[in-house]
This record gives structure tokens, sequence and C-alpha cells, in this order.
């Protein structure tokens, strides 16, 4: 099986996207490598692919994907990396195997935040949950938490919209035992074009969607044309949602809100009345990215269920469902719950 790696130019290693520095490391000779950096060393130098139609085939054929049989996660990654568990529910994954052309994401946003700093931001958060089970915590259990890329669609379009409506504005006054009301109709007319780009929407509609959905939003500015070397040292999740099933509920979304931007800006009226309002979407665009997330997850012992947390890891966003553990609580309310009737029974007796 062919791995898709980059070749450190000083001593062959392999290279690492380090999240930190923004470049690829060397961990055997500790060198830093920018990406346009590499792109002028030796070709022969680089085992990588060159950013071509027929690169791109070939890229896709040496993507690997797994496929957990117990919760469905599709995991794909290169070939280099080793995935023995599934990242969202433990269990062992079984090679599916290679995917097609058509997964070949367009954008990627690279990791931010690297695997330390990820830790240290998971034990401030754990630190204020007062009953979570220690095994959430255990430093194997933190030790399991990985850095995968998950699959988005970004929509853009540009809208064109048109307002017609009668507006009417009143005034108030009083003149000796009179009241007056002054009323003026305004014939409204509004119409302009509104740029809509990279709308974001997670592809994922298994369970594991849950941690896609939670990290949102990243911030658009760090996108970059997918370099497969961003996904050494990470795992990426295959997406399963179709851009066709998001269309229409992306459409209406875009319409409203262009409409209601027209609606917004026609100002105070007493009275607004909408005869007429449209709005035209041209040069729609989708596209296929991934976007970085630190995931750690625990199966309750007891009811099976998957808790879990996620950083986004671009941001720092935090999500996560925790468990409670009911031996900390018991003890909880036992320490509460003593002293207090101790305190009602004393001031009973003295009563």
């Amino acid at each position: 099986m062919a791995a898709i790696t980059l070749k450190c130019p000083n001593c062959g290693g392999g290279l690492v996207f380090n999240p930190d520095t923004q470049k690829y490391k060397c961990e055997y000779c500790m060198s830093d490598f920018g990406l346009e950096e590499l792109e002028e060393k030796e070709p022969a130098s680089i085992a990588a692919e060159v950013e071509t139609e027929t690169a791109k085939e070939k890229a896709a054929e040496d993507i690997v994907g797994y496929t957990c049989p117990s919760c469905g996660a599709e995991i794909v990654t290169d070939a280099t990396t080793a995935a023995s568990f599934c990242y969202y529910c433990h269990n062992p994954v079984v090679m599916e195997g290679r995917l097609e052309g058509s997964y070949h994401p367009d954008y990627v946003i690279p990791f931010a935040i690297d695997r330390e700093r990820a830790e240290e931001i998971f034990s401030q958060w754990i630190r204020r949950k007062r009953f979570v089970p220690s095994d959430f915590y255990s430093k194997k259990q933190i030790e399991s938490m990985t850095g995968v890329y998950f699959p988005y669609w970004l929509y853009s379009c540009q809208v064109s919209g048109s307002l017609e409506a009668e507006g009417a504005k009143f005034r108030t006054w009083d003149s000796g035992t009179l009241r007056y009301t002054e009323k003026k109709i305004y014939h409204i007319s509004r119409s302009g074009q509104m740029d809509v780009r990279h709308v974001t929407r997670n592809a994922l509609k298994k369970a594991n969607g849950r941690l896609a959905e939670g990290v949102l939003p990243f911030q658009p500015e760090g996108l970059k044309p997918y370099q497969l070397g961003y996904l050494t040292g990470f795992m990426a999740e295959k997406r399963d949602l179709e851009r066709e099933a998001l269309t229409q509920d992306m459409e209406a979304e875009v319409r409203d809100f262009a409409q209601s931007s027209l609606k917004n800006s026609v100002g105070e009226y007493g009275t607004l009345i909408v005869h007429q309002q449209k709005a035209e979407l041209q040069n729609v665009s989708w596209h296929y990215s991934l976007f970085p997330v630190w995931t750690l997850t625990y199966r309750g012992p007891k009811d099976g269920k998957i808790y879990y947390f996620a950083l986004n890891g671009q941001t720092g966003k935090i999500c996560g469902e925790i468990p409670v553990d009911p031996g900390k609580l018991a003890v909880f309310f036992l320490m509460v719950f003593f002293p207090l009737l101790f305190l009602l029974l004393v001031g009973g007796y003295f009563l």
C-alpha cells in the first residue's frame, strides 16, 4: 500500500504538520519547513503529490478509509496513520478500502491548536465539573484525545433582491379639547445585491455529527487550498451527507436573510405592508472542506451512552456532553444533608 508522506529534505525523516508554527516539523532532526520551502526543494526529496488534476486522482487512491463496525463512523486518513481505534466510540476499526476522487476536499483549515494546548483547555474545562466520573478525565482517557478533520460543505452565491411596500407614519397632537391624528402614506421600493460567502454546514448525519455541529463556527479567513500534508498526524472523517440534501434548506435560509435585510433597511414606520418581494440566487457554488476538531469521547459503563468533549481546533470553542457519577453526587448530597439535618435537630431541641 502506497503511503503519502512528506520527507525531510535534510535527513529523509517523515514530516508532521505543527499547528503551533503552521509549518512541517521533522521529529528526527527537528528541522522546520514551510510549504513554500518544501516546494522549492528537489522533487525527489518530497514524497508528496503535486496538486494537478492527475495528482488529485492519485492522491485520492492513496487515501485509506476505515469503517467502525460499531457506530458507523467513516474515518479517512493517509496510509501512515495508525487507526487502531474509533475516535468516537473507542471500538476497533477495520479497513474498508480506498476512497473515490469525489471525496477530494477543496479547502482545509489547518489545526491552530496543538495537542498540548488542547489538553490544557480540556483540563481547565473539566475542573469546573464536580460530578464527572474520574475515568472521564483519567490519564489514559486524555491520551486518547484525537485530532480529527471533520467534513463540511461551504455554500456561496450572489443574491439579487427587491421589495415593494407601503409604509405609514402617524403624528398625533392636541388642540384645545380636540386630538388630531395625521397619517402619511409612503411608497417604498428597495433593491440590491448581496454576496453570500462560505455559509457552513456539517456534512455528517451520523451520531458523531453532534461534535461537528457543536464547534461551529469556524473563521473562513483560515481557509487554505487542500493539501494532503495537513492531514499528517491527524485523522479525518468522510462525509455521508451530500449537498443535494442541504440545498433546499440552504436556499430558503439565504432568501429569508436577504428579504429580511431589505425589509430592515426601510426605516421606522408605524405600519408596513409588503406588497411584493423576491430574492434570486445566482452563481451558486458548493465547496467540500475539512475543518479541525479535537475530540475526546467516553462510553458510559452502565448505560453504554457516548459522552464527548469537542474543541474547535481553530478558535478554541468547546462543546460537550458529560456523564454524572452517582457516587460523587451521593457524597455531595450526604455532605449537605446531614449537617443541615443536625442543625435542624439541634435548633428544634432548643426551641
